[in-house]
C-alpha cells in the first residue's frame, strides 16, 4: 500500500514537539516502514531588527504538521493517541489524505521558503511607511509600488517638498 500525506491538528506552538514525539512513538513501536517524512510547514522571513538584517523561521499552516503514511488501524493509532494532538483533519475517524498536487504545493512553499527568506510583512500600494535603514533612515512615504519577486518597493519620499520615487528592499521599510 501506497504512503500519503495526511494533515494532523496539534496544539499551536507545539508542532515541533509534536513532531519529535511522534517519531519517537514511530520508532518504538517498530512502524517506521509504514510511515515517510513528518513536516511543520515553516518558512523562513527576513526582517530589520535594531539595523541588522534578521532571519527567523515563520509557519504558515500553525497548529498543524503534515505526516506521510500508510493509514491502517495501528498507524491511524499512533498518530492519534500522540500527546498534543487533537487529530487528522477532516473526517478524524476515517481521514482522507491530501491531493498529490496539494502536498507537492505545500512541500514546494517549505522548500522555497528554506532557500529564499520572504519579507515578514507584506507591503501594498498606498500603504504609508516609514524608511528604517539606508540613507532616507526615518523619512515617511507612500508605497508606489510593489515589486514582490525582487522583495522591493518603489516609496514616494518627500524630499525638500518635492515627491521623489526611491526604491527599497522590505526590510529597510517598516510599516506605520
Amino acid at each position: 500500500m501506497a504512503k500519503h500525506w495526511y494533515i494532523v491538528h496539534t496544539h499551536t506552538g507545539y508542532e515541533d514537539k509534536v513532531k519529535a514525539t511522534l517519531e519517537e512513538r514511530i520508532r518504538s513501536a517498530g512502524l517506521e516502514e509504514y510511515f515517510g517524512e513528518i513536516l511543520v510547514p515553516t518558512e523562513q522571513v527576513v526582517e530589520m531588527v535594531k539595523g541588522a538584517r534578521k532571519t527567523s523561521s515563520r509557519k504558515f499552516f500553525p497548529g498543524y504538521i503534515l505526516v506521510q503514511m500508510e493509514l491502517n488501524d495501528q498507524t491511524w493509532h499512533i498518530v492519534h493517541d500522540t500527546p498534543r494532538i487533537s487529530g487528522f483533519v477532516g473526517d478524524n475517524l476515517n481521514p482522507m489524505p491530501l491531493m498529490e498536487e496539494e502536498a507537492n504545493k505545500i512541500i514546494g512553499r517549505i522548500k522555497e521558503g528554506a532557500t529564499k527568506p520572504k519579507p515578514k510583512v507584506v507591503f501594498e500600494v498606498g500603504d504609508v511607511i516609514r524608511v528604517t535603514d539606508g540613507p532616507f533612515a526615518n523619512f515617511q512615504g507612500v508605497i508606489d509600488e510593489v515589486y514582490p519577486d525582487k522583495g522591493r518597493v518603489r516609496v514616494m519620499v518627500s524630499i525638500f517638498g518635492r515627491e521623489t520615487p526611491v526604491e527599497l528592499e522590505y526590510i529597510q521599510v517598516s510599516k506605520n
